[in-house]
């Protein structure tokens, strides 16, 4: 019986800079990913840092997605807000429409949203919140994809209201037991090494299991796998992770 290889997305999260600062490297990033999570300015990004992103992810076949977040340049999109569930679904909609039309520009178009920072987090927990995130994406029209963490409220909301759902697994990032992420503020959160990494990414892809900060395996069974493209060397890290996955028999493939 021929066996079928492991499948998977490599998304970063791309055009997290404003004006003439720059936090991630685009060009580098955007050579090995497959899926590239484009800032839409309320955390990060301007017009023309989408506008280029999106020429860039099109010009090499990058799948595009909107990275919708709180309205929130201060602190990132990673402070916690209390945002009425109309006035986000509102802001989500609003951030996809202003990424697409650089998308279409480029001969591209939007394919996917996903949440960043603590909108990502609070929609695991947060059926209000998740709700309201949906129905954004609903206001933007078409049918694109939803990127998320496996068994969230936003998943789960999403397949509901009949639009595609992808998991997703972190790579560099701590999880706990219960297969959700160790906040950023915990010692540990963020996994550094290189070697950690791509053992990391090996074992998500060929397995669906990563070792939990408690130190137990725990199933995170996950479509794509997200590198942060804002961490020291992420393009590096991101090639060799790319490559121990291909060199391991891993089909690097987009989702969407």
């Amino acid at each position: 019986m021929t066996m079928i290889p492991p499948l998977v997305d490599l998304n970063a999260d791309l055009g997290e800079g404003f004006g003439r600062w720059r936090l991630t490297d685009d060009e580098q990033l955007l050579s090995v990913v497959t899926s590239a999570n484009v800032a839409c300015g309320f955390h990060a990004g301007d017009a023309p840092t989408m506008r280029r992103v999106c020429a860039l992810a099109a010009e090499r076949g990058v799948r595009i997605g909107a990275q919708v977040s709180y309205r929130d340049l201060a602190g990132f999109g990673r402070r916690t807000m209390d945002v009425p569930p109309d006035e986000l679904a509102a802001e989500v909609a609003y951030q996809i429409g202003a990424l697409e039309v650089f998308a279409r520009a480029a001969g591209s178009r939007v394919a996917y949203v996903k949440p960043h920072g603590a909108l990502y987090n609070r929609v695991v927990h947060d059926e209000e919140q998740a709700a309201a995130v949906v129905e954004g994406v609903r206001l933007a029209g078409g049918l694109l994809a939803v990127l998320g963490l496996p068994g969230s409220r936003l998943l789960a909301r999403a397949a509901k209201a009949g639009l595609p759902v992808v998991s997703e697994a972190f790579a560099d990032r701590a999880y706990t037991s219960r297969a959700t992420l160790v906040p950023r503020g915990q010692e540990g959160a963020v996994i550094t090494h290189p070697d950690a990494v791509v053992e990391r990414s090996l074992s998500l892809a060929r397995t669906g299991t990563v070792i939990a900060a408690t130190g137990e395996s725990v199933e995170v069974r996950a479509r794509s796998l997200c590198l942060h493209g804002d961490t020291p060397g992420a393009a590096a890290l991101a090639r060799r992770v790319r490559a121990e996955l291909e060199g391991a028999g891993v089909r690097v493939e987009a989702f969407a």
